[in-house]
């Protein structure tokens, strides 16, 4: 019996065609930016996205978007954000990188709000901290393989834009977490518990890595595969921590990720991080990007002026709430035309906008047309936004390198291969 069929016959409603439709899209997607990569560096996640809508109910109606492949886009969710927490390496942003992160990002969230209520007080949209929260964030997970591409992960450059990233995503994490859900003074409590329980974790993780690190790295050529197993059961522990505790998955995701990271910290985890990017983006994350494109309202977006019109200007906005800060607080780290090109970085965004705008949408605070305005602006962002910030560092690369982190890296044993996107 079938796994599929299995879990039919448990009660779970499940349509196989569409399950099935869904892998071929995610194929079909890395097929895509394996012909067309070397042409055009196009991030697979938007081909997700647009073949998402193509198969979806909008359009072609080959699948839907059930709660079985839900589940499977939950888990996609909580692996993005994992590789998003795993590449926040605190050693390397710590000092002016991290403090001119967080100064930015809070200048970001002051200039989307005031953008956001703006559009608010206009009639535009329903919500100013919804929308500005959504124009605040970074997506730097969907942005390292691009920059691994580039060569921009060994430069200077590239730990200023990993801290401003870091803090993009991070901090819209924890916004969601204590703002855009339930009651603050609630959501705080939980949060404090989630931080205490990951933390717990942590220690007992940096405990026993040390003595027990070179047998579990055996068994990475071995059918046990314990790196990847105990991996994944941080993984899922901590969303399970963070659902069960009325929390965000991603961020217990984020927290799996940036413990593992701290676990693995100073040893060769080549092998690792292969295996786990080989289940997450082979496996896992295209379940929710394509799940996102399916449930992506077309319609609301193109059947009025008023959609079509939002989309240009989010896409601005999200130019001018992440791209000011970059442009104003990097002036004495870095020329003019690198600030721009962090600025087109830091103002690409897709995988907390859906979240956001999802959450918005439940709640009754958001207009469907606005959804699909602002999932559709951050989808051109991460077409565009990283292939301008590319033109304007060519050539400036090979003279940035960050001599720190290449002696680092050349330590640990680290080579350049890329993420996928």
């Amino acid at each position: 019996m079938t796994f599929i069929t299995a879990a039919a016959s448990s009660g779970v409603q499940v349509d196989e065609i569409s399950f099935f439709v869904i892998v071929v899209a995610a194929a079909l997607a890395a097929l895509a930016v394996a012909f067309f990569g070397s042409r055009v560096a196009i991030p697979v996640v938007v081909i997700e996205l647009l073949l998402g809508i193509v198969i979806g109910p909008q359009i072609l109606d080959f699948a839907q978007p059930d709660n079985f492949v839900g589940f499977f886009a939950s888990l996609g969710l909580g692996m993005l954000f994992f590789f998003a927490g795993y590449e926040i390496d605190f050693q390397r942003i710590r000092g002016k990188a991290l403090n001119l992160a967080i100064a930015g990002w809070i200048l970001s969230l002051i200039i989307a709000y005031g953008l956001g209520g703006i559009l608010a007080w206009a009639g535009v949209v329903l919500s100013l901290l919804y929308t500005g929260s959504a124009m605040a964030t970074t997506a730097i997970g969907t942005l390292v393989p691009i920059l691994s591409d580039a060569g921009e992960m060994r430069t200077r450059f590239g730990t200023y834009l990993l801290g401003a990233g870091a803090i993009g995503e991070f901090g819209p994490i924890l916004l969601l977490t204590l703002v855009l859900t339930t009651t603050t003074a609630k959501n705080l409590v939980i949060l404090i518990i989630f931080v205490v329980l990951a933390v717990l974790a942590a220690i007992a993780a940096l405990q026993l890595a040390p003595r027990s690190w070179g047998a579990v790295e055996r068994t990475l050529e071995s059918s046990s595969q314990l790196a990847v197993r105990l991996t994944v059961v941080i993984i899922l522990v901590l969303i399970a921590f963070a659902s069960g505790l009325g929390l965000e998955l991603l961020l217990g995701g984020f927290a799996a990720g940036m413990i593992v990271r701290l676990v693995v910290q100073g040893r060769e985890v080549e092998v690792l991080e292969s295996k786990l990017v080989g289940l997450g983006y082979g496996f896992l994350i295209p379940f929710f990007f394509i799940y996102s494109g399916m449930n992506f309202d077309l319609d609301s977006l193109i059947g009025s002026t008023e959609g079509l019109l939002k989309l240009p200007l989010f896409l601005v906005m999200f130019l001018l709430a992440r791209g000011i800060p970059a442009l104003l607080l990097y002036r004495g780290v870095l020329e003019l035309r690198d600030r721009f090109a962090l600025a087109f970085y830091s103002a690409t965004q897709l995988p907390l906008v859906v979240a956001i705008t999802t959450i918005a949408v439940e709640a009754g605070d958001m207009e469907v047309s606005t959804s699909a305005a602002l999932v559709g602006a951050a989808i051109l962002s991460t077409l565009f936004f990283p292939l301008i910030a590319m033109r304007l560092r060519s050539g400036r690369v090979e003279g940035d390198v960050d001599p720190d982190v290449e002696l680092e890296r050349e330590a640990e044993g680290f080579t350049d291969e890329p993420l996928p996107a």
